[in-house]
């Protein structure tokens, strides 16, 4: 039987923000960077839930919930931040960013989107990785960068 994932399921979603946080500060005292208090906000909000979210909706939450008055070039730095040290992924075919999982170690992302509540769930496949590399190698092509977005439904959206 498949392994659900924690995404898909119900779940006490405040500690993978909270993990997520941690690992964040972690990570940036590790590396000498600077995870300023905007920067720690944005990822909080981007972990909210397991959906992504665009440059947008963080600025909303920001003006709404925070009373910030954040322009979009900051949010847009606080991003490019988060997703050059690997705290986050962006979703390019819905133009947004999710947490990233496993952000101790680089990787490639790997997503399957539910087109249905949006959910995105991260895989880390090296195998699918490689396969990418080897198979772009036949033709003499050069990989710098992959993601990979399979769109469908999750468990729950199709049991519904």
């Amino acid at each position: 039987m498949p392994i659900t994932p924690l995404a898909s399921r119900p779940h006490d979603h405040s500690h993978c923000v909270h993990s997520a946080l941690t690992e964040a500060d972690v990570l940036c005292a590790q590396k000498g960077l600077r995870l300023t208090a905007l920067r720690r906000r944005v990822l909080e909000l981007v972990w909210q839930s397991h959906k992504p979210l665009g440059a947008y909706d963080i600025l909303a939450v920001l003006s709404e919930q925070d009373g910030r008055r954040a322009a979009p070039p900051t949010v847009y730095r606080a991003l490019d931040f988060l997703l050059d040290n690997g705290l986050v992924h962006r979703i390019s075919s819905l133009n947004a960013f999710v947490g990233c999982s496993h952000p101790e170690h680089p990787h490639q992302g790997q997503f399957l989107i539910c087109r249905s509540c949006h959910a995105a769930i991260e895989l880390e496949q090296k195998t699918i990785s490689d396969a990418i590399i080897q198979s772009a190698r036949d033709v003499g092509f050069t990989v710098e960068g992959q993601t990979v977005e399979v769109v469908g439904l999750c468990s729950g959206c199709r049991e519904a």
